[in-house]
């Protein structure tokens, strides 16, 4: 079977494919088109992944000021929820009205005070879904407009919505499902729309998505009669069944899954959907792993990295602070033949379109500012602008994007429905404390000599005699004392008649040192109040 494989691998270059790694802590999942890397996802088994889940949970409170309430769903921190978000008719209406890409300025319903603490008074029940998940000290956002997604179907309990994706264009293709739509048996009060994926499906693949939703949602309905609050009623499938069931199109050409009960799995939830589909998907026992095999794990080293390269040779920098996340565009080593002003129009361009699918890749959300090279003529800032909404409208998250600004600067934000692939594949460097820096040689050098004379005056006024001490440092500390400040040390020498023995420890922080009476051993710096 694997020679099979092997064989389409080299023939299809232009195709699209799923490959998946299941190891025991992680699970990834990689997304190529042309044998690029366009999608990435991980999730770990130690992680608990609640976007997406249904809880029952309890009113904690109830706050007019934020216009927003606090749900205790079981979890160590409260849910926060809005509240335009806590009745689903208003806030399928919201959605209606504003679409998915409406920003913070958004004309949203004002609800009186103590209204809401009337219709949820502390301590009532309600059912909610996880919108975005616990991300540093903040709890999960919660919503009660509660939708479950199928292969070709979202079932929204609570809507009286029927309607057809927006990235669905083809008028005749849109009265075909919204006719499909009106014959499928839904029970009362459940608002369906019909996904991208479904353009082209049979009707006989939303009858079988639409029977599937049912049963879920009788199931939540069940828990919602049965069981105690906070209680979880629904959870998201693992991470390879989801990207599947998002992902697989007509487009995608095969799924390649390296775990023989999560390709067994796969394969029963396909055929439950698309029988058709269920041959694309191939196991991989292969001697190398997978990523290797299909070049993603090359892909993912230079992905991830801070400094991105651009094949025109300019490049493309990533800092995410908390507040935002920085991405700047350079020419790098980009030698372009024609023009100055089409060199750099050659460079932004390709900048956009790698902008757009490194935000992809790395998961990035929030405010996201993109410093481009300066261009004088707006017909290049417009054709900018066009290429990186196009790349952006590739995204399954939000965005909302604002041209290109006098300064060259564009502002946007993602959805953050998770922390990002940097937050939690990495932690703080604990040399560096996160900074990416430490003080330099020199600046050591400083303070050293700064904190010596302080320690040699307070023991002059003592009255003692000749002085005598022991400072230890870091090697590269003691390079620079001996090589460039040593005949400052003697003058300090002479200056405070005291003599002074400098010894290198591996284990000091280059930042740290102390200073010790080299007699009795009494340590004069640090003190006893701050910190080794």
């Amino acid at each position: 079977m694997w020679g099979y494989l092997k064989a389409l691998k080299k023939k299809k270059k232009d195709s699209k494919e799923i490959i998946a790694n299941v190891e025991n802590l992680e699970t990834r999942v990689a997304v190529l088109e042309e044998g690029k890397l366009e999608g990435f996802f991980v999730e770990r088994s130690e992680e608990e992944r609640i976007v997406g889940s249904i809880f029952k949970g309890k009113i904690q409170n109830i706050e007019d000021g934020l216009q927003a309430a606090f749900v205790d769903i079981g979890l160590k921190k409260n849910a926060f929820i809005h509240y335009w978000d806590m009745i689903p008719e208003d806030a399928a209406r919201l959605e209606a009205e504003e679409g998915p890409s409406r920003s913070r300025t958004s004309r949203r319903k004002k609800y009186p005070p103590g209204e809401m603490a009337k219709r949820f008074p502390v301590g009532s029940e309600i059912v909610v879904q996880v919108t975005k998940g616990a991300i540093g000290t903040k709890g999960p956002r919660v919503t009660a407009n509660l939708s479950i997604p199928g292969r070709y179907l979202v079932m929204m309990p609570g809507s009286r919505l029927k309607g057809v994706s927006k990235k669905i264009e083809s008028a005749e293709e849109r009265n075909r499902l919204k006719k499909i739509l009106q014959r499928l048996p839904l029970p009362a009060g459940v608002g369906i729309i019909v996904r991208t994926a479904g353009a082209g499906a049979r009707q006989t693949s939303f009858l079988r998505d639409a029977r599937a939703l049912i049963d879920i949602w009788q199931e939540i309905e069940k828990g919602i009669k049965e069981y105690p609050a906070p209680c979880r009623l629904y959870q998201e499938p693992d991470l390879v069944e989801r990207v599947v069931r998002d992902s697989l199109t007509e487009e995608v050409d095969r799924i390649v899954i390296d775990s023989r009960e999560e390709y067994e799995k796969i394969k029963d939830v396909i055929s439950r959907i698309s029988r058709r589909a269920r041959n694309r998907i191939k196991f991989y026992d292969g001697r190398d792993p997978i990523f290797d095999h299909f070049d993603v794990e090359r892909q993912l080293d230079n992905a991830f990295q801070r400094k991105v390269w651009l094949k025109s040779g300019g490049y493309l920098v990533f800092d995410e602070t908390e507040a935002l996340v920085a991405v700047d565009v350079n020419t790098g080593r980009h030698k372009g033949k024609a023009t100055q002003e089409e060199s750099i129009l050659q460079v932004n361009t390709e900048a956009a379109d790698e902008a757009a699918r490194q935000l992809r890749l790395r998961n990035i959300g929030g405010l996201i500012i993109i410093d481009f090279i300066d261009m004088k003529s707006r017909r290049h800032q417009n054709a900018v602008y066009r290429t990186l909404r196009e790349a952006l409208s590739r995204d399954k998250a939000r965005t909302n994007v604002l041209p290109i600004s006098d300064l060259g600067l564009v502002e946007m934000t993602r959805q953050r429905a998770e922390e990002s692939i940097r937050a939690t594949a990495f932690t703080d460097c604990p040399y560096c404390n996160g900074r990416g820096k430490v003080k330099s040689t020199l600046s050591m050098s400083v303070e050293i000599q700064r904190r010596i004379s302080e320690v040699l005056r307070g023991r002059r006024q003592t009255g003692k005699g000749k002085e005598a001490l022991k400072v230890v440092v870091n090697p590269s500390v003691l390079e620079r004392l001996r090589s460039e400040d040593e005949g400052m040390l003697i003058d300090m020498e002479k200056k405070f008649r005291a003599h002074m023995t400098f010894v290198a420890d591996p284990g000091v922080h280059i930042e740290n040192f102390r200073i010790l009476d080299a007699e009795t051993g009494t340590e004069w710096y640090p003190g006893p109040n701050e910190n080794s």
